[in-house]
This record gives structure tokens, C-alpha cells and sequence, in this order.
């Protein structure tokens, strides 16, 4: 709609429609433009240079000029007199920027790095008379989603780029002092952790420590001058150094962190015009106390444990993460932070979480956060990428945007027809998820969401709207698969979930004429076909642990062999010890229901953490004289193969020693597996009732001890046979 207070430009001819450069360093951003118009217009536009123009008529300026306005790093001005349109940025890249945003007022979108979508246009306006001053909610916008690999992409949506702008990222010490190089002869370089020294991390308070890393640092400058970033920060885990130099300056300066940026103190100082990034994570999490920070360190606060279906400033599970937010704005004035925005265990599987993104963006720059690193699928093609990518880059510029008419504006472009059924399925997970007031988690998944908003009911309302969706776009193939990309994350939930309710309903397993269990007809055929599509679609990873679709069907078809028929399949079982509360599985019921756990602790196995299982089984003299118990070793989780398995029987009020079994030393070994293990007696079935005492281990093996942590042990089925 034209109004008399617009600016107009029609598809005249290239002598009348011009876009003019008041240097050739805007020429680029000129190019970039008239490429644009030129797909739009069915007349071509034309570039001249302003000071030697031969149309006077000219309508777009182009220059880049540093009024004092402007922040050279990132603002630019749109604006506009009785008649022409100007674009004045501080440099090259802002002028692409203030470009891109001219093109989305005329309708130019670009949804993904593959679908841009290009309006065919007779006019454009613009409102005359008028300045747009344009400076990002955020100074630094990083974004790990799959189109942020495509400069493109990153361009039009303003994105800065981890890759390019850190000479040394994220967890550095091991790469800033190896200890696969210093170790052996100069282990008190590093941590002296739990009573041993530890790889993991270093001494901070040693001398030579610091020597060492500043001259790891002048090397890592001298390769890479032009990098804004440099990553000294402790690596993944959360062990720190004990020894009593370090315990001392932790206890003056309010915990681990304390030795941490006492540390970074003497880099940065060492370093004064390079800025010095760490990140506030795990041990570190909070800021130090009474300890004043060099000015060029700059933390990267990383609240990994949020609940992250409700916005922060609405949650209550959030208010010791707002405390902590609001000490560091007291400590730092260069606090960024690292937003974990997705399943990061399970890509494909439905996370609504979507609807927060608005309302944390805005609590963030509230509370002074400067810059943002989003972490989402990396080069994965997880469950609406596409969207989250979208919504992420438009507010890490502008938290004001209209979120919802940007989403709806998105789900038009990219899904066509089906963006209605589409839009209903979104609106529908949030509401399910928010009225079941369950926490979600950033490492939970399917089965942990079974009885809240992954329910078997509201499954069956999520795949009428996406079969309602598949029908609007059946004509269109592109379409269609967008859709059908969709359609796996329902698959993917259906098959996670199958696994757990074992024999039961909505489970992987039937009982044949025979008894015996089998797998249901049909469906090892569609986890085949979904790990096709998967493919299809560069979904190489289902998640962060790198498992393929291809591994997945090859342990469906693993569990689908490794189903059991015993004769404990009907006995009563009592928890004498429960397990822990996250860890209970389908209670004592599926201890016996003749369905092994696999290699995922959170489907069918049952958890003691620090406590040793005792388990009751009412047997009534059952004619049987062997057990087997299925165990899962899964070190990094802390779970563990037992120290001793004992086995009583219960007579004359009191239970009698049958048989035990001494399992032998913990060795390190980071495969997961799971150990069957295998007791026989002939006095079983003298009982009414068995009682299996399993013993934990004492404490944690060296490899894995950490604070505050303790040995569990996982159980899966428990099986009678007669041999």
C-alpha cells in the first residue's frame, strides 16, 4: 500500500532506477543489492558512482562513512529524505547488514541457507523522511545450528562465527599446557585432585604453569593476530587443583573459581589488549568473591541446569540461576553466555521449548548480557532446526522482534500449506508440556517424558496434525519433505518408547501362540525406513554421543534378539532397598518382564546410587536352580558392575546364606556394555522366598572419582531358569 508519505520505486528502466556508492568500498554491498532487485525487478537496477553519475534521479545511496553515531563494530543507519533512500555503515560488513535489512522490509526473507525466498515486485516504498537506527541487542551473536556453517546464511542474519573469531575455543587447558606432554615428568603441573594429580586440569597457583601457558599464548597470537578471542578455560569436567596453595586462594576467594581467576588474572595481565575468555561452567559456575577481575577477561557463563520449558524470569526451579546471573553483572562488565537450546541426547526427539526463546532473550540483555553463544545441533538436522535457527538469529540481533509474527511469517515461507497443521503442532507440544509442570531437561528424552507431554495420547493428537499436514503438501516434494522431516521426531519417540514398555502396550513385543515374546509385526520395518530417511535428509547423528541412524538399526535389531522367556516372568518382586527416585524404571515388574535393558540407562534399567540393592522375590518353592542378573557398566555415568552378589533364602523367620559370588576389580573401560551374571544352587527352590543382596562398590575407582559423586549399580532383568 502506497501512501503519499513514501518513497516509490518502480520497475522502470536502468537509467531511471539507480543505486549509487559514494566510494568503491561500498560497491560490494552495492553489487549485493542490485543482484537482489535485479531477481525481483524484471528491469535491471544500476550501480554508479556518486560523484560521476549521469542519472540525476538517483534513489539509493550507498556509503560507508564513521559518524560519530555509528559503533564501528555494530551499528548503521537507514534513512531517508523527500525522495531517496540512504544505507551509512562504519564499514563493509555492517553495510551488507544494513542491505540484508533493507531487502526484509520489501518482503526478501532467507529462511535457510538453501530457501531464500525472492519476491516478484512491480514497486517497493519506503517511508520518507525517516531515520532507522540499527544496533543489535547483543555485541557478539554466535549461533551452532547447521545453516550457521553457510556464510551466506550468517550474513544476512548479522551472525558472528565461533570458528573464525577464537584462535583457541571453549575447553583449552589441555591444549594450552598437553599433559600428554608434561605429565609424566612434571605431574605437579597439574591438579592435585581427591589425593592424586590429574591430567585434567592444572595447578593454577603454580609458577611455571603460568610461564608455560603465557608462552603457549604468544605462539597461538603470533598464528592467529587478527582473532578477537582467546580461550584459557578449564576443560570438560569438574575437576580443579587441591593441593595447598590453590585450597588457600579457593577459600579467600569464595570456592574453585577463586584459583581459577586468580590464574586468569596474571595471563590477562601479561596480555592487556587481548581479550581472554573462560568459561563460568560446572565447579566455576559462579563468580569469584572479593576479587577484582583484569579488564580484559571475559566469562562465558554456562547455566547448563535450567529448566528450559518455562522462560527464566517464570520459573522457579531458575531463581538460584538469577541470583547468580545478577552476581556476576557485580563482578564483570564483559559477561557473555552459553544458551544450550536443544535435546542434546536425543536431536530428533520433540523439545518445546521454542516458546521461551523471546522472553529469555530479553531477560538477558536486561541483566547485561553482552554476547551470546547459542549451542544448538551443531551440523545436524535435529527436530525444527529449520525454525530454532531462524528465531535464534532474528532475536540475537533484535529482542524486540514480534515473535510470533515471525514465526508464523517463517512456518508461511517454508512450510506452505501446511504451515496452519504445522503451527497447531507447535502450539500443541508447548501446551502439553507447560500443563504437565515437568521439568525439561537438556539430557532427558523420550521415555523420561512418556506419562507428561509425550503421553500416548498426546502422540496420537500430534500425528493427526502432521498427517492433516503431509495431505495439504502431498502435491508439492519439497514441501512434503520438509514435513516428513517432522513426521521422524513422532517415529523416533514411537520407537524409544516401544523399547521401554517392552511386552506391555504400546510396546515392541507380542506374545506369540507359543508365549514367547516377538517383535510386533511391521515395525523393525519402519525403524529400517526411518533410518533411511534419515539419512536422506543429512541427519548423520541421532545425538551428541555421535550414534548414527544406521547403529541405531543395527541395535534395534540387537534388542530386538535379546528378548528372554524364564520363569520369573510372573513373580511378585519387592524392593527391600529402593532405588533412587530418577532411576525406577517400570517399578519391581520390570525386573521380570522378560525384556533386557541395552546400552541407554534410561530405558527399562533400575538404579541404586550409593546404596546396595536388596530385592525380594516371592518364589513359592518354584522348580528352579539357576539366576541370571543383567548389569550395565557405564563408567562415564558413574555405573558400575557390583562387588559381591549374595543370595539368601527365607525360612523360620530368618534368611539362610544359599550362595554368593565375589565379582572381581573394576578395570577402566570407557565402552558401555552390560554383563550378564550367572548363580546356581540347587537349594532355590527349597524357598518361598529369594532375597538378593547386591554390594556397591565401596567408592569410586580413581579414573572416576569426582566430588559429590557415587557408585551406582543398574539392573535389568533378573531370570529363573531350570538347567
Amino acid at each position: 500500500m502506497m501512501a503519499q508519505s513514501d518513497i516509490v520505486i518502480k520497475n522502470l528502466t536502468a537509467s531511471e532506477n539507480s543505486i549509487s556508492i559514494a566510494s568503491e568500498r561500498a560497491r560490494p554491498a552495492a553489487v549485493l543489492l542490485k543482484s537482489y532487485l535485479d531477481k525481483s525487478f524484471s528491469n535491471l537496477f544500476l550501480i554508479q558512482n556518486e560523484n560521476n553519475s549521469i542519472e540525476k534521479n538517483l534513489k539509493i545511496h550507498l556509503s560507508i562513512s564513521n559518524l560519530k553515531k555509528l559503533n564501528a563494530d555494530n551499528s548503521f543507519i537507514i534513512k531517508s529524505n523527500a525522495t531517496d533512500i540512504f544505507l551509512i555503515a562504519p564499514n563493509e560488513k555492517l553495510l551488507r547488514y544494513a542491505v540484508y535489512t533493507l531487502l526484509e522490509t520489501w518482503g526478501f526473507r532467507k529462511f535457510t541457507a538453501k530457501e531464500t525466498y525472492i519476491p516478484k515486485l512491480d514497486v517497493v516504498v519506503f517511508p520518507k523522511n525517516t531515520e532507522q537506527y540499527h544496533k543489535p541487542s547483543f555485541e557478539y551473536r554466535a549461533l551452532l545450528y547447521p545453516d550457521a556453517y553457510d556464510e551466506n546464511f550468517r550474513d544476512w542474519h548479522k551472525l558472528d562465527w565461533h570458528l573464525e573469531d577464537f584462535s583457541v575455543w571453549g575447553h583449552s587447558f589441555s591444549k594450552l599446557l598437553p599433559p600428554q606432554e608434561y605429565f609424566k615428568k612434571n605431574p605437579t603441573f597439574f591438579a592435585l585432585y581427591e589425593g592424586n594429580r590429574n591430567g585434567e586440569s592444572i595447578c593454577m597457583t603454580n609458577d611455571t604453569v603460568v610461564d608455560l601457558v603465557i608462552q603457549k599464548i604468544q605462539k597461538v597470537i603470533a598464528q592467529n593476530p587478527n582473532a578477537p578471542f582467546y580461550s584459557v578455560s578449564q576443560n570438560d569436567d569438574v575437576i580443579y587443583c587441591e593441593c595447598q596453595e590453590c585450597k588457600s586462594i579457593n577459600n579467600k576467594y569464595g570456592g574453585p573459581q577463586g584459583s581459577l581467576y586468580y590464574f586468569l588474572n596474571k595471563i590477562a595481565v601479561y596480555f592487556p589488549k587481548t581479550k581472554i575468555v573462560t568459561l563460568a561452567y560446572l565447579h566455576t559456575f559462579k563468580p569469584p568473591t572479593n576479587l577484582k577481575l583484569q579488564p580484559n577477561i571475559y566469562t562465558l557463563f554456562c547455566p547448563i541446569e535450567l529448566n528450559r520449558g518455562k522462560a527464566i524470569v517464570d520459573d522457579t526451579y531458575s531463581k538460584s540461576f538469577r541470583k547468580t546471573l545478577q552476581d556476576w553483572n557485580e563482578t564483570t562488565s564483559h559477561l557473555y553466555l552459553w544458551d544450550y537450546t536443544v535435546q542434546f541426547s536425543n536431536y530428533l526427539s520433540p523439545f518445546p521449548n521454542i516458546h521461551t526463546f523471546s522472553d529469555n532473550y530479553k531477560f538477558f540483555e536486561k541483566n547485561n548480557v553482552k554476547g551470546l553463544f547459542v549451542q544448538g545441533y551443531a551440523d545436524v538436522p535435529g527436530d525444527f532446526t529449520e525454525l530454532r535457527q531462524y528465531l535464534l538469529a532474528k532475536l540475537l540481533w533484535n529482542t524486540d522482534i514480534d515473535i510470533e509474527a515471525t514465526t508464523d511469517d517463517f512456518l508461511r515461507g517454508f512450510y506452505g500449506k501446511a504451515a496452519p497443521q504445522i503451527r497447531k503442532y507447535l502450539n500443541l507440544l508447548a501446551e502439553n508440556q507447560q500443563k504437565s509442570h515437568s521439568y525439561l531437561d537438556i539430557y532427558s528424552g523420550p521415555v523420561q517424558s512418556r506419562n507428561t507431554f509425550l503421553s500416548p495420547e498426546a502422540m496420537d493428537q500430534y500425528d493427526y496434525l502432521i498427517n492433516e499436514a503431509t495431505l495439504a503438501v502431498n502435491q508439492d516434494p519439497i514441501l512434503e519433505s520438509r514435513v516428513k522431516k517432522l513426521r521422524l521426531a513422532l517415529e523416533y519417540v514411537f520407537f524409544e518408547q516401544s523399547k521401554f514398555y517392552g511386552k506391555d502396550q504400546h510396546g515392541m513385543f507380542m506374545a506369540n501362540e507359543k508365549g514367547q515374546k516377538e517383535i510386533k509385526k511391521g515395525i523393525t520395518e519402519r525403524v529400517r525406513n526411518f533410518t533411511k530417511n534419515c539419512s536422506e535428509l543429512g541427519i548423520y547423528e541421532l545425538s551428541e554421543g555421535g550414534l548414527s541412524p544406521e547403529k541405531y538399526y543395527e541395535e534395534w535389531l540387537l534388542i530386538a534378539k535379546d528378548s528372554t522367556n524364564h520363569l520369573g516372568e510372573k513373580l511378585k518382586v519387592n524392593f527391600l532397598t529402593f532405588p533412587a527416585e530418577e532411576f525406577t524404571g517400570k517399578g519391581s515388574y520390570g525386573l521380570v518382564d522378560g525384556i533386557r535393558g541395552y546400552k541407554d540407562y534410561n530405558i527399562n534399567w533400575i538404579g541404586w546410587y550409593g546404596t546396595n540393592p536388596e530385592i525380594e522375590l516371592i518364589t513359592n518353592k518354584l522348580d528352579f536352580n539357576q539366576i541370571k542378573i543383567n548389569f550395565l557398566d557405564d563408567q562415564r555415568h558413574w555405573i558400575f558392575k557390583p562387588k559381591k552378589i549374595s543370595i539368601y533364602g527365607f525360612n523360620n523367620e530368618e534368611w539362610l546364606l544359599i550362595t554368593e559370588k565375589f565379582i572381581g576389580n573394576l578395570t577402566e573401560d570407557s565402552v558401555i556394555k552390560t554383563e550378564l551374571i550367572e548363580m546356581n544352587s540347587k537349594n532355590f527352590s527349597k524357598f518361598d522366598k529369594i532375597k538378593l543382596l547386591i554390594d556397591n562398590q565401596d567408592d569410586l575407582p580413581i579414573w572416576r572419582k569426582r566430588k559429590q559423586k557415587k557408585p551406582m549399580i543398574m539392573i535389568d532383568e533378573i531370570e529363573l531358569y531350570n538347567k
